[in-house]
């Protein structure tokens, strides 16, 4: 089984030139490692609001997952990272515009902080 890196200028690159890929694909999936709010162009957040950063993480998602020949529809699972979850219901609203009708499987964790000040990060998986 082979694995192959996807990378897209229409995502942020990895933060900080860290050694991981925006994802990988293998065995008809595709694993998208974890996106911040961060703008391409600029790798700034998108904004200071769970919704604006949450909308950004799925272009950056969509982006990605064009690239490797999937999308949005073909998640089947992700796990949310929120610095608050206080910031559920924000981050919730806009997650289910951008899913579908059949939502992936979703786990949601709290924890102590992310990098650049992100309120959320969202990684994924989906079928090819």
């Amino acid at each position: 089984m082979e694995k192959t890196a996807v990378r897209t200028e229409n995502a942020p690159a990895p933060f900080q030139g860290a050694p991981y890929s925006q994802a990988i694909t293998a065995n008809g999936l595709v694993f998208v490692s974890g996106q911040l709010g961060l703008r391409p162009e600029h790798a700034e957040m998108a904004g200071d609001t769970i919704e604006e950063q949450t909308r950004q993480i799925f272009d950056n998602l969509q982006a990605i997952l064009a690239a490797a020949g999937s999308g949005l529809d073909r998640i089947v699972k992700t796990t949310v990272f929120l610095t608050s979850l206080d910031d559920f219901q924000g981050m919730n609203s806009i997650y289910a515009e951008r899913v579908g009708e059949t939502p992936p499987a979703r786990s949601t964790v709290e924890i102590t902080g992310l990098p650049s000040g992100a309120l959320v990060e969202i990684e994924a998986v989906a079928l090819l």
